[in-house]
């Protein structure tokens, strides 16, 4: 069997598929790609039918391949790549040989790349996904995310397999769009106005449940924030935590939330959200309802 062995693992990189949609009202969130346009271009570049994908983290990954001649892709962010030592293109197709050894380092930007074959990765189907939720230890290889030393086997693809559509984004540098939330009455008019008005540094600390934002201009330090009674919530929120820190759920976010929400990112923006990288200034714009589901309509 074709396997790939993984020598250099960057932090949150984990298997991720389509996901699980439809299991939140069990507690169980959907997962899947931090960046669905990225995890869709590896599969057309790749130029074959692939299964689910490597998502890589931050600071890359290194392999070796094992096995008979495969195709592969790669995309998401903008990082660096070498096969058996030689500068490729970003993204690109990968065409893999026994014991190719590749490499993907950080470049420009982005904080997640995609690697998908035209097999499928051999971990099992838990729920009707290989998704990893590393955080309550679900799917994916072993329920965690992946270490240097693991080896992967890739097998035939299964007859039937959901693939996401590309969807289309903003521009990089537009700002992100979003709608207001259920709570953002309880922030005052000039607390909302500052927040459409200023610039927020994307920090450290983030992962594939949320991003917490740096308050560089001190929106929320004197909002009067509340303790509410948990209800549900969806990747893209924006949570104000007691403290004045703006979070952004992601998907692996936890199905209820006792934060006021001023506001969700919108689907089509989300990704583009994800690749982000620490230390960048991000500004967010509001748009309606009806603006948000025309957006979404125009998508493939």
């Amino acid at each position: 069997m074709s396997r790939i062995v993984l020598t250099r693992v960057s932090p949150m990189t984990t298997v991720q598929d389509a996901g699980r949609p439809g299991l939140f009202a069990h507690g169980i969130g959907a997962s899947g790609p931090m960046d669905r346009a990225g995890y869709a271009l590896a599969a057309t570049i790749a130029e074959a039918p692939c299964g689910a994908a490597i998502e890589i983290g931050p600071l890359g990954l290194d392999f070796t391949y094992r096995g008979t001649p495969l195709s592969a892709g790669v995309a998401g962010g903008e990082f660096s790549l070498t096969v058996d030592g030689d500068p490729r293109p970003w993204p690109s197709r990968i065409d893999l040989v026994e014991n190719t050894k590749v490499s993907i380092k950080p470049g420009p930007q982005g904080n997640y790349a995609y690697l998908r074959f035209a097999v499928e990765i051999g971990v099992p189907a838990i729920l009707g996904s290989r998704s990893t939720n590393a955080t309550v230890g679900l799917g994916g290889f072993d329920g965690r995310m992946l270490a240097a030393g693991d080896e992967l086997g890739l097998e035939d693809l299964p007859d039937t397999q959901t693939e996401l559509t590309r969807p289309e984004t903003a521009a990089p540098g537009d700002p992100i769009r979003f709608v207001w939330g259920i709570h953002a009455d309880l922030f005052s008019g000039p607390v909302r106005s500052a927040f459409t008005a200023s610039e927020f540094r994307i920090s450290a600390r983030m992962d594939r449940m949320g991003v917490r934002l740096d308050d560089a201009g001190s929106v929320f330090t004197d909002a009067k924030l509340l303790n509410l009674v948990s209800d549900a919530v969806v990747p893209g929120d924006i949570q104000i935590l007691g403290d004045g820190t703006p979070i952004v759920l992601m998907r692996d976010n936890q199905p209820t939330g006792g934060y006021p929400r001023i506001g969700t990112v919108i689907d089509a923006d989300l990704d583009r959200f994800a690749q982000i990288r620490a230390g960048r200034m991000v500004r967010f714009e509001p748009v309606t309802v009806a603006h948000a589901h025309r957006i979404a309509k125009w998508q493939p």
